[in-house]
């Protein structure tokens, strides 16, 4: 039998093993409840939802790592369905965007440092993933730069199912749930092709992990003879662009690809604007922000061939997310890591 000293040594011994072991990369659950967000500053209303935020490495060698921010349903989240939130851009943030002027539940105020609870958030009907994807936008970086300058979808779709991979080992308690995915703009691209590695991975691996149920895209950029067809028709029926300029784009824009446009599709696009003016083409009954008076002159160019649709209410929402995500006390609070941070955080890049 051991001596009540021999228990104590061995008791010290196991407990600075204990503390001195890397749980946290190790043990995923541990991870997860590193990953809560305890509070968000300017918070000044109660939750009754959990919310988290950090990061996923989805390539070692590169040093390639995902940010994410998972908010749980508000009511019952083990009943409802898990949603992914993917904006387009390509380019832009699903934090700045989805999450913070669109479905997500803390929306900013226009001081740019308080918020306030969205009444018609998605988290009412389920539990949303908003992932900022690929590497270089929002808070999500790579160790090898030229990573950023050599995206593409392909790369992009690897990576999200890396994520997702890692992201349901780190959150068990959703393996298997109904899952959805969902986006906009450029998102037309980004989540079909993730659904397509999805479903490859499924069947080649016989997984159950990701149960895969469906995915919609809103205002989805598919291919250029349709996208211009709706944004042509929009900007016409709406009385934004003259009967003659809408003729005019169609004759000149016609079948004509976005980024590689003809000079004399270019001109007409340069017309369209001028008639547009300083008006808010995704809420054209909305004041125009007063921060930017230049804002439509390049308008049809600039937009339209990107492809970043997105519905805003408060013209200035996308100033108010750029004041908000460069506090160091949010990103402090969302678990950012200050050496991979980007020195000035963008809404799009």
């Amino acid at each position: 039998m051991l001596s009540l000293k021999w228990v104590f040594v061995l008791q010290i011994l196991f407990t600075l093993i204990y503390l001195n072991t890397p749980t946290s990369s190790s043990d995923p659950l541990v991870q997860q409840r590193l990953d809560k967000v305890q509070h968000l500053p300017g918070q000044t209303f109660n939750i009754s939802f959990a919310h988290y935020s950090g990061y996923v490495t989805v390539n070692e060698d590169s040093g390639r790592a995902l940010f994410y921010w998972f908010i749980e349903a508000a009511e019952d989240p083990s009943s409802k369905p898990l949603v992914l939130w993917l904006n387009g851009g390509p380019g832009c943030s699903s934090i700045a965007y989805g999450q913070s002027e669109e479905i997500g539940p803390f929306h900013i105020k226009e001081d740019g440092k308080t918020l306030y609870l969205n009444p018609y958030s998605w988290n009412q009907v389920a539990n949303i993933l908003f992932l900022d994807s690929p590497v270089g936008v929002g808070f999500s970086y790579s160790n090898t730069s030229s990573d950023v300058s050599t995206n593409g979808d392909m790369r992009t779709a690897k990576d999200s199912l890396a994520f997702l991979l890692k992201w349901f080992e780190r959150f068990p308690q959703y393996k298997g749930r109904d899952f959805y995915i969902t986006g906009e703009s450029y998102a037309g691209h980004y989540v079909p092709q993730l659904s397509q590695a999805i479903v490859r991975h499924n069947s080649a691996t016989k997984a159950k992990s990701i149960n895969l149920k469906g995915y919609m895209v809103g205002n989805a950029l598919t291919d250029d003879f349709h996208d211009h067809l709706g944004v042509f028709q929009f900007m016409w029926s709406a009385g934004m662009i003259s009967d003659q300029t809408y003729k005019l784009l169609n004759v000149f824009c016609d079948f004509q690809p976005f980024i590689h446009s003809s000079a004399s599709c270019d001109k007409i696009m340069d017309i369209a604007s001028e008639e547009i003016g300083n008006i808010d083409p995704y809420s054209i009954f909305t004041p125009p922000c007063s921060v930017k008076v230049g804002y439509s002159n390049q308008l049809m160019k600039r937009l339209i061939r990107v492809g970043r649709i997105s519905q805003r209410y408060d013209p200035c929402t996308e100033q108010h997310s750029v004041v908000y995500y460069n506090l160091p006390e949010v990103q402090q609070a969302l678990h950012v890591y200050a050496d991979n941070a980007p020195s000035k955080w963008a809404t799009c890049r």
